[in-house]
């Protein structure tokens, strides 16, 4: 069966997805487009790039996840290094390991840029808040006098994982010499499930969603960081749990991650083999029941 794929940010958790693909694949699901905000895309772009999902959960159970916290010497300097980042680069922590990592897994693929992949294949969400606008890359490259082939996929998601206030934002010259500040496509939309929608679809669109039925925040704010990161948590949720209807929910892989959080980098075996076994049932589930004739039916009636 054929599919497109809408993967949410989530930190992490998105070993979770590992998972999730590995229950897909058993049912036979074969990726067409796909496309994910903040770890998301880094998923998408491995499923992309033709990785499976054994390779993906042993590439992401591998990773160094305490080096995805990118200190420098001045992180180390009790309070006052934390607050210079945050005064001076706008965020606390640098974002160029994923970065890198991300660059090398696709380069074994002979994979660098948009342009190495078939049209529509991919898309990456991130916010520009410099114009206050969503990205869609590659779609919106040209309003930045650019072409796919110009900007590279690991720079897409370093741009769509720079949570805002945690890692500094991206500070993107483009071909129009214009500066442009670009941060976590969460900010905008965390779960764009709609993007590839179509008025009467050849296969269903999946999206992989880690479950808030309710906005969680921290109950204690102690800090401006802390509140900050409220704010933040609190719009990217309640976002996306606005455009949570009906149709959205009947084709979404909802996925527990229980108390693990998107910052938590400091996960046992456990805890990852807990994440990857949820993604699986969760998928596993929902293929058990899923009918996309009886989706298009629902949807259809819905939209006249």
């Amino acid at each position: 069966m054929k599919a497109d794929a809408v993967f949410e940010g989530g930190g992490i958790r998105g070993i979770a997805f590992a998972g999730a693909i590995s229950a897909m694949e058993e049912h036979g699901v074969e990726w067409v487009r796909l496309a994910g905000t903040s770890v998301g895309s880094v998923v998408a772009a491995l499923l992309a790039a033709g990785y499976t999902s054994k390779e993906i959960r042993a590439m992401l159970e591998t990773l160094d996840y305490e080096q995805l916290r990118g200190r420098t010497w001045v992180n180390r300097i009790p309070i006052i290094g934390n607050l210079y980042n945050l005064l001076f680069h706008l965020g606390i922590y640098k974002n160029n390991y994923l970065e890198s990592w991300v660059h090398k897994r696709l380069l074994e693929k002979g994979i660098q840029t948009f342009a190495d992949l078939p049209d529509e294949r991919l898309k990456i969400i991130a916010s520009d808040i410099t114009n206050g606008q969503m990205l869609v890359f590659p779609d919106d490259l040209p309003r930045y006098n650019m072409t796919p082939k110009d900007l590279n996929i690991s720079k897409a998601i370093m741009m769509s994982t720079s949570m805002p206030f945690f890692y500094r934002p991206v500070v993107w010259k483009t071909k129009n010499q214009k500066k442009s500040y670009i941060i976590d496509g969460g900010l905008l939309s965390n779960f764009p499930v709609w993007l590839f929608d179509v008025e009467d679809p050849e296969f269903p669109t999946f999206g992989f969603h880690f479950i808030k039925e309710e906005i969680r925040a921290n109950a204690t704010i102690p800090t401006p960081f802390h509140l900050f990161q409220n704010i933040f948590r609190t719009m990217m949720q309640a976002h996306d749990l606005r455009h949570f209807n009906e149709n959205t929910s009947e084709r979404t892989i909802k996925i527990d991650t229980g108390e693990i959080t998107a910052t938590d980098f400091e996960l046992n075996r456990e805890e990852m083999q807990f994440l990857y076994n949820s993604g699986y049932e969760s998928a596993r589930t929902f293929m058990e029941g899923w009918d996309f004739e009886s989706h298009k039916w629902k949807r259809t009636k819905t939209n006249r």
